[in-house]
């Protein structure tokens, strides 16, 4: 492990890493438990790949397609498919074919 002092005038620089440690301790590490460094690569790598973003809606942060607009959906019609990931810390919902 190696320690990063944070950059010389950049009081917002602290404030941003505690904000994203705090994130990912609260909707992530509460959450699961962590055997080994692999195993919380491999945990991080796919919570940020599928985190779902407000201002992207709903998209994940490495998601290349354009956000949709948004549709209101008569689900009465539509089936909808439910994809657990991380053991169901986050759902990803699609529609069904």
């Amino acid at each position: 492990m190696e320690v990063l002092l944070s950059p010389p005038r950049a009081p917002k620089a602290n404030a941003i890493c505690e904000r994203a440690v705090g994130t990912l301790r609260r909707e992530v590490l509460d959450r699961v438990l962590i055997y080994n460094e692999a195993h919380s690569v491999k945990v991080l790598t796919e919570y940020i790949q599928h985190r779902p973003h407000q201002s992207r809606q709903q998209l994940s942060p490495d998601s290349t397609e354009p956000p949709a607009p948004a549709i209101v959906a008569d689900l009465q019609n539509h089936r909808i498919r439910r994809e657990s990931i991380l053991g169901g810390l986050i759902n990803q919902y699609h529609r069904a074919a």
